[in-house]
Formats: C-alpha cells, structure tokens, sequence
C-alpha cells in the first residue's frame, strides 16, 4: 500500500499536540505565534489553524484580545475527565466483551504482550520513553474496546484519554505495579466473557490513576 504523506497543517497540529500532552509546552504557557513560526518552521496560517483545532479538542485555550494558551490543568478537570472515561470507556467494554470474536481476543492478547513486556522494563528500573509507554497503553485500552463497532464512540473516548493522560505524563505520578495487574486482570475477564468483571477493574484502574494525579497537582 502507498502511504499518504501528511500535509504541513496536520504534521503541525500533531506535533504540537504532542508538545502539550507530553509537557514540552507547559499548562498556561502562552503560545506566541512568532515563536511558535521558528518552532515548528510553520507559517502564522498553518499555526492558527492547528491552534484552533486543539482549541476544539480542549488543549488550548483561546482567549479573545490575548491569544492562544496551553489548556491549565486542574482538580476539577481531572475529576471530570476520569468519570467521563470511565463511562465510555466502560461501555465500550462490556460491548467488545459481548461481541469479541477470535479474531479480537488474538488482538488484546498481542497488545497486552507488549504493554507488560515494557511495564516489566519499567518496573526494573529501565530508563523507557514515555512516549513509547503512552502509545503501548493506548494500544491496548483501544483494543480491548475496538471489539464495540463503533468508530464514533472510540473516536470521542480517544480524545477524552489525551487529556487524561496528560495529567500522568506532567505530574511525578508513577506507574507502579498495581496498574500492570489491573491489566492483565481486564485481560482476563475479556478473554473469559466477564465484562462486569472487566469493566469494574478497568473503572478501579482509572480511578486509581486519577487519584495518583490528584494527589501530585
């Protein structure tokens, strides 16, 4: 298959979109269009334009008469994300466990393989990118839910969990091992057709990580 090669304006808004959910732009950081042109080597419009996107998405902020900032992080914000996961998130579940098929239980099976291989990395000691556990993390939470069938409500979930784990990766929280077991708890049920299981493990799960973070804010 050719791959499409991504236009400026998107290689631009996700490029920034990773600065602010990894904490290269700062919560409250004023983000001035002149430095933000040598920044990202993009023009006034192209950065406008990824600005007011993420301004959609909720990492920014725009403020009339004063310009564009990193969305702050808060209490509340945080408490109202985690609830708003865990609902979709958990509905998605239960979903995918009612209609999971080989095929799928393959899937969360490789995905789980490769998040604990790295939690184990983690938990030794290794120095690893968060970037690289960011993306293992999403990889599994996203399939153990794909099972659901519907791209809009994994759509809506995946941009609920960016701003979640925002506050992970900006706060000194730490993934110990409680959150590994959690995973291969939810692993389990799902493969066991327990999705009142599943879904009260992952609910613990994001809770747990939430009041890690409200606890370093």
């Amino acid at each position: 298959m050719i791959s499409v090669p991504k236009t400026i304006g998107l290689s631009t808004y996700e490029t920034i979109k990773d600065d602010i959910v990894f904490g290269v732009l700062k919560p409250g950081e004023r983000l001035k269009l002149d430095g933000l042109k040598l920044r990202y080597s993009a023009s006034v419009s192209t950065l406008r334009e990824s600005l007011s996107r993420l301004a959609s998405d909720g990492l920014v902020e725009a403020l009339e008469q004063r310009g564009f900032y990193v969305r702050p992080m808060s209490s509340s914000d945080l408490t109202e994300l985690a609830e708003l996961r865990i609902l979709l998130e958990t509905t998605a579940l239960r979903l995918s466990v009612q209609n999971g098929d080989a095929e799928w239980e393959g899937d969360i099976v490789a995905a789980h393989h490769k998040l604990q291989r790295l939690e184990e990395r983690i938990a030794a000691g290794e120095e690893t990118p968060i970037d690289l556990w960011k993306r293992y993390d999403w990889a599994y939470h996203e399939m153990l839910v794909r099972g659901c069938n519907s791209d809009n409500l994994i759509g809506v979930l995946a941009g609920v969990y960016v701003k979640f784990i925002r506050y992970q990766v900006n706060l000194p929280t730490r993934w110990g091992d409680a959150a590994g077991r959690e995973h291969r708890e939810m692993l389990d049920a799902a493969l066991a057709g327990d999705s009142d299981r599943a879904c009260t493990v992952l609910a613990t799960h994001i809770r747990l990580s939430a009041e890690q973070a409200h606890a370093a804010l």
